[in-house]
């Protein structure tokens, strides 16, 4: 009997406080044996085609990897079959994939080809009306975004006054010792680095995937602090260090200042960095085979004396922060009924027996592709 592959969860792209933020290219690297760009409007059955390839690679004992949408964390922007270079994306609006190397790599899956176009065209006015109204949502998230990050940058400057660099330094050297005493240093090719989204900013609120991207680690460090006090400069340093000796390295970015770095994953020396923050909901105690987690609590090097001065400033800026990201996550939560509301006319327009044959086609197909 055949071992179930696993399956590891990721974000490709972001509702951010600089709009929708997209890493789409790094879903597939160019060891890409093929991809499958998925086209087709909302509802043509792209994401459960994606989902349902993966789920039967998974059965056959290949490891998966399930690109989730943040503005839909139900639905999938993209599968890739680990270990045999094949991924499936969708290409669609609002980050646009075409082919890089066509034929030779990308090819195009194009659902529309499936649909009854005389019964969209009878509902075009409808569609057109909803897409502006869809626009209009998420442009008022990514304001309420905007306004949280001015928020949180009045925080930081606070606590970058007060905060003991020194202590911060000399912590920040041990880390970087830690993570890397076991690793031999090789020049002869740069570090491999892959860019991702460890949560997002959905219509649920702030979701992750984190016990999913964990399950080979062994050891955890896990920085608690408040913005400002040196956990962006922790892990902007390991991850330049690491960079710097070869290591390959999984940098997932904050879904909120997408700049910053939430997760960094050393996949070879089997150690991982969080910088959490009070809207990250994460259990370590969810993630298997990790043996050890080290908490790294950087509020003690913070001047009580100072934090005490402005404690009524930096309450009145988080209170800010917290309104305007629930009104961000509400904003993404309309904008997502409104989608579905478009996909019912989509879905009546579809011959999904066609779609379960094209299915069939390219799971036979990547099949080929993993015997090869």
């Amino acid at each position: 009997m055949l071992k179930k592959g696993r399956i590891k969860r990721v974000f490709p792209g972001n509702n951010t406080s600089e709009g929708f933020y997209s890493l789409y290219e790094n879903i597939i690297g160019p060891e890409a044996n093929r991809v499958f760009i998925m086209k087709g409007g909302p509802g043509v059955g792209k994401s459960t085609l994606m989902k349902d390839v993966g789920m039967a690679m998974l059965e056959m004992g290949y490891d998966v990897e399930f690109h989730h949408c943040s503005s839909d964390n139900a639905s999938l922007d993209g599968v890739v079959i680990l270990g045999i270079g094949v991924a499936l994306i969708d290409g669609t609006a609002p980050h646009i994939l075409d082919p890089r190397y066509p034929g030779a790599v990308d090819e195009i899956v194009h659902l529309g080809d499936f649909w009854d176009e005389g019964k969209l065209v009878a509902v075009k006015e409808e569609i057109i009306r909803c897409n502006k109204r869809i626009g209009r949502y998420f442009r008022t998230a990514y304001s309420y975004l905007k306004e949280a990050k001015v928020a949180q940058d009045e925080i930081r400057s606070y606590h970058e006054e007060m905060v003991d660099r020194v202590e911060v330094n000399k912590l920040c050297r041990e880390v970087v010792c830690e993570v890397f005493e076991k690793h031999n240093p090789q020049h002869s090719k740069a570090g491999s680095i892959r860019r991702l989204f460890a949560s997002a900013n959905t219509p649920d609120g702030l979701v992750n995937y984190i016990e999913t991207i964990l399950q080979d680690i062994g050891k955890l460090f896990i920085i608690k602090g408040e913005p400002g006090s040196g956990g962006d400069q922790i892990m902007q340093t390991v991850f330049k260090q690491g960079d710097l000796l070869g290591v390959e390295c999984q940098a997932y970015h904050c879904p909120f200042e997408p700049v910053m770095l939430e997760l960094l994953v050393f996949p070879t020396l089997s150690v991982a960095i969080l910088r959490e923050n009070e809207h990250l909901n994460f259990d370590p105690g969810l993630v298997q085979g990790l043996s050890s987690i080290e908490v790294l609590n950087l509020n003690k090097y913070l001047d009580e004396v100072t934090c005490e001065a402005y404690q009524e400033e930096i309450q009145s800026a988080k209170e800010r922060i917290n309104g305007n990201l629930r009104r961000a996550w509400a904003s993404i939560n309309k904008a997502k009924a409104i989608h579905d509301e478009i996909e019912i006319p989509y879905v009546e327009a579809m011959d999904f027996d066609a779609v379960g044959r094209k299915k069939g086609e390219l799971l036979k197909r990547i099949l080929d592709y993993a015997g090869k």
